[in-house]
């Protein structure tokens, strides 16, 4: 959205034009991801997923840049709308608790970020997915670095810290992503595959790494000044 207002000025048929826009989308992940996990990652090809949705290659990369852009997907609304929901945290609430809540928040929610595009049962075992096959591992460790970045920027912001100055924030999220790791590792080898499942696993390691990190900072950032 460019925040321009146009809605009166707008014609019909280019609201429809961006809602078939977005079917196509909406249908190439669903697609690719039933593919991927049916078949797996790399054996699936850009001509089934286009076949299956009775589009072209040049359809498919009108929208993605390539099958892993794909493959993310869903991951990249979950993370969009986490990342939200940490700006949107009241300001009382420490770093730490800000990001529990918020990724917590999400898990209650995550049906509202995937709306119409795919079940929560096939996000779960894209999840699985991911974690199985090499090529996706090392993109998902990659964009997990970069992600781990951009939080931390929002946590020096919420903070008032200089990013580059301060290294709290780069640590705590560190830290914050390990232990949400670990839990999506142990989650992976246990029998119930469920979100729920995975939610509790998270809150539970979350739990165990609380104490250590919750500190007031605007506090201690005070007696030293």
């Amino acid at each position: 959205m460019t925040g321009r207002v146009t809605v009166e000025f707008q014609p019909e048929p280019t609201g429809l034009r961006e809602r078939k826009k977005q079917i196509t989308r909406d249908a190439l992940v669903r697609v690719s991801l039933e593919l991927f996990i049916a078949q797996g990652y790399e054996q699936t090809t850009v001509d089934e997923i286009t076949d299956a949705v009775d589009v072209s290659q040049r359809t498919f990369f009108r929208y993605f840049v390539s099958k892993e852009e794909v493959a993310f997907a869903l991951q990249d609304l979950v993370t969009q709308r986490f990342t939200a929901s940490l700006r949107e945290r009241p300001a009382h609430e420490g770093p730490f608790d800000a990001m529990r809540n918020a990724v917590l928040l999400g898990w209650d929610h995550i049906e509202e970020a995937l709306g119409e595009i795919a079940p929560v049962e096939t996000h779960m075992r894209s999840c699985l997915m991911i974690e199985s096959t090499p090529a996706l591992l090392a993109a998902h460790l990659r964009r997990s670095t970069e992600m781990e970045e951009l939080v931390a920027g929002i946590i020096a912001e919420r903070e008032g810290l200089d990013l580059n100055a301060d290294p709290r924030p780069r640590i705590l999220v560190g830290a914050f992503s390990a232990v949400m790791r670990v839990a999506g590792k142990v989650w992976s080898w246990g029998d119930d595959l469920s979100k729920d499942a995975l939610r509790d696993l998270t809150a539970e390691h979350l739990s165990q790494l609380g104490p250590a990190l919750t500190q007031d900072w605007r506090a201690r950032r005070t007696q030293t000044i």
